[in-house]
Protein backbone atom coordinates (compact mmCIF):
# COMPACT_ATOMS: atom_id res chain seq x y z
CA UNK A 1 0.00 0.00 0.00
CA UNK A 2 1.41 3.38 -1.01
CA UNK A 3 1.94 6.22 1.44
CA UNK A 4 -0.47 9.13 1.26
CA UNK A 5 1.05 12.35 0.05
CA UNK A 6 0.06 15.79 1.24
CA UNK A 7 -2.24 16.25 -1.74
CA UNK A 8 -4.12 13.04 -1.03
CA UNK A 9 -4.71 13.85 2.64
CA UNK A 10 -8.01 15.62 3.16
CA UNK A 11 -8.35 18.08 6.05
CA UNK A 12 -9.92 16.31 9.01
CA UNK A 13 -11.95 19.32 10.02
CA UNK A 14 -11.67 22.97 10.83
CA UNK A 15 -8.71 23.93 12.97
CA UNK A 16 -8.94 25.67 16.34
CA UNK A 17 -6.23 28.30 16.71
CA UNK A 18 -5.26 29.20 20.27
CA UNK A 19 -3.41 32.24 21.56
CA UNK A 20 -1.58 30.60 24.47
CA UNK A 21 0.58 33.64 25.12
CA UNK A 22 -2.52 35.72 25.91
CA UNK A 23 -3.37 33.81 29.08
CA UNK A 24 0.27 34.00 30.14
CA UNK A 25 0.60 37.77 29.59
CA UNK A 26 -2.91 38.82 30.66
CA UNK A 27 -5.33 38.08 33.47
CA UNK A 28 -8.54 37.41 31.52
CA UNK A 29 -11.54 38.95 33.31
CA UNK A 30 -14.29 38.00 30.85
CA UNK A 31 -14.67 36.44 27.41
CA UNK A 32 -17.01 37.03 24.47
CA UNK A 33 -17.67 35.32 21.15
CA UNK A 34 -17.69 37.37 17.96
CA UNK A 35 -18.15 36.59 14.29
CA UNK A 36 -15.45 37.50 11.78
CA UNK A 37 -15.99 39.32 8.48
CA UNK A 38 -13.48 37.43 6.32
CA UNK A 39 -12.92 37.67 2.59
CA UNK A 40 -13.12 34.57 0.37
CA UNK A 41 -9.62 33.05 0.46
CA UNK A 42 -9.14 33.98 4.13
CA UNK A 43 -11.85 31.51 5.13
CA UNK A 44 -9.87 28.61 3.62
CA UNK A 45 -6.70 29.71 5.42
CA UNK A 46 -8.50 29.94 8.76
CA UNK A 47 -10.13 26.54 8.13
CA UNK A 48 -6.68 25.03 7.58
CA UNK A 49 -5.29 26.76 10.68
CA UNK A 50 -2.88 29.12 8.92
CA UNK A 51 -3.41 31.98 11.38
CA UNK A 52 -1.23 33.61 14.04
CA UNK A 53 -3.04 35.39 16.88
CA UNK A 54 0.04 36.31 18.94
CA UNK A 55 0.25 40.00 18.01
CA UNK A 56 -3.51 40.48 17.80
CA UNK A 57 -5.52 43.12 19.65
CA UNK A 58 -8.95 44.70 19.25
CA UNK A 59 -9.92 48.34 18.90
CA UNK A 60 -13.39 49.87 18.99
CA UNK A 61 -13.81 52.73 16.51
CA UNK A 62 -17.12 54.39 15.61
CA UNK A 63 -19.07 51.71 17.45
CA UNK A 64 -17.43 48.88 15.48
CA UNK A 65 -15.03 46.25 16.79
CA UNK A 66 -11.86 45.71 14.72
CA UNK A 67 -9.19 43.03 15.05
CA UNK A 68 -5.65 44.26 14.28
CA UNK A 69 -2.27 42.53 14.04
CA UNK A 70 -3.55 39.05 13.19
CA UNK A 71 -1.59 37.27 10.45
CA UNK A 72 -3.66 35.16 8.06
CA UNK A 73 -1.39 33.30 5.64
CA UNK A 74 -2.49 33.65 2.00
CA UNK A 75 -4.28 30.58 0.68
CA UNK A 76 -1.77 28.62 -1.43
CA UNK A 77 -4.16 27.75 -4.28
CA UNK A 78 -5.35 31.31 -4.65
CA UNK A 79 -5.77 32.25 -8.26
CA UNK A 80 -7.46 35.59 -8.63
CA UNK A 81 -8.01 37.64 -5.47
CA UNK A 82 -5.10 39.02 -3.48
CA UNK A 83 -5.82 39.79 0.17
CA UNK A 84 -3.58 41.74 2.53
CA UNK A 85 -2.21 39.40 5.21
CA UNK A 86 -2.33 41.79 8.20
CA UNK A 87 -5.38 43.87 7.35
CA UNK A 88 -7.82 45.04 10.07
CA UNK A 89 -10.69 42.56 10.31
CA UNK A 90 -14.16 43.59 11.39
CA UNK A 91 -15.65 41.56 14.24
CA UNK A 92 -19.40 41.07 14.39
CA UNK A 93 -21.16 41.58 17.72
CA UNK A 94 -24.37 43.20 18.89
CA UNK A 95 -24.10 46.95 19.35
CA UNK A 96 -25.05 46.75 23.04
CA UNK A 97 -22.28 44.18 23.67
CA UNK A 98 -19.73 46.40 21.93
CA UNK A 99 -20.78 49.41 24.04
CA UNK A 100 -20.50 47.39 27.25
CA UNK A 101 -17.10 46.05 26.20
CA UNK A 102 -15.93 49.55 25.24
CA UNK A 103 -16.88 50.96 28.65
CA UNK A 104 -14.95 48.20 30.44
CA UNK A 105 -11.95 48.47 28.09
CA UNK A 106 -11.59 52.20 28.78
CA UNK A 107 -10.81 51.45 32.42
CA UNK A 108 -7.13 51.70 33.25
CA UNK A 109 -5.04 48.68 32.30
CA UNK A 110 -7.65 46.74 30.32
CA UNK A 111 -7.30 45.62 26.72
CA UNK A 112 -9.27 43.41 24.34
CA UNK A 113 -7.29 40.49 22.91
CA UNK A 114 -8.15 37.47 20.73
CA UNK A 115 -7.91 34.19 22.64
CA UNK A 116 -9.05 31.60 20.12
CA UNK A 117 -10.32 31.31 16.54
CA UNK A 118 -12.57 28.42 15.53
CA UNK A 119 -15.54 27.33 13.41
CA UNK A 120 -19.08 26.81 14.73
CA UNK A 121 -21.75 25.47 12.37
CA UNK A 122 -19.70 26.51 9.35
CA UNK A 123 -19.04 30.06 10.55
CA UNK A 124 -15.68 31.44 11.65
CA UNK A 125 -15.73 32.79 15.19
CA UNK A 126 -13.18 34.42 17.46
CA UNK A 127 -13.22 34.34 21.25
CA UNK A 128 -12.03 37.68 22.59
CA UNK A 129 -11.12 38.40 26.15
CA UNK A 130 -11.04 41.50 28.27
CA UNK A 131 -7.69 41.28 29.99
CA UNK A 132 -5.49 43.16 32.40
CA UNK A 133 -1.74 42.90 31.82
CA UNK A 134 0.21 40.83 34.32
CA UNK A 135 3.35 42.06 35.97
CA UNK A 136 6.52 39.97 35.85
CA UNK A 137 6.13 38.82 39.47
CA UNK A 138 2.54 37.69 38.75
CA UNK A 139 3.85 35.49 35.95
CA UNK A 140 6.48 33.96 38.25
CA UNK A 141 3.83 33.26 40.89
CA UNK A 142 1.57 31.57 38.31
CA UNK A 143 4.44 29.37 37.09
CA UNK A 144 5.38 28.40 40.66
CA UNK A 145 1.75 27.48 41.48
CA UNK A 146 1.50 25.35 38.33
CA UNK A 147 4.75 23.54 39.19
CA UNK A 148 3.50 22.89 42.73
CA UNK A 149 0.24 21.41 41.38
CA UNK A 150 2.21 19.11 39.07
CA UNK A 151 4.45 17.92 41.92
CA UNK A 152 1.50 17.20 44.18
CA UNK A 153 -0.29 15.25 41.41
CA UNK A 154 2.83 13.18 40.72
CA UNK A 155 3.05 12.34 44.42
CA UNK A 156 -0.56 11.13 44.47
CA UNK A 157 -0.21 8.84 41.44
Amino acid sequence: MAKKTKQQEAPKGPATILNRKARYDYEIVETHEAGIALQGPEVKSVFLGNVQLLDGFCIITNGELWLHGVYIQPYERLGYAKVEVRRPIKLLMHRAEIKRLDAKAKEKGFTIIPLKMYFTRGRAKVEIGLGRGKRQYDKRDAIAAKDERRRSQRGQD
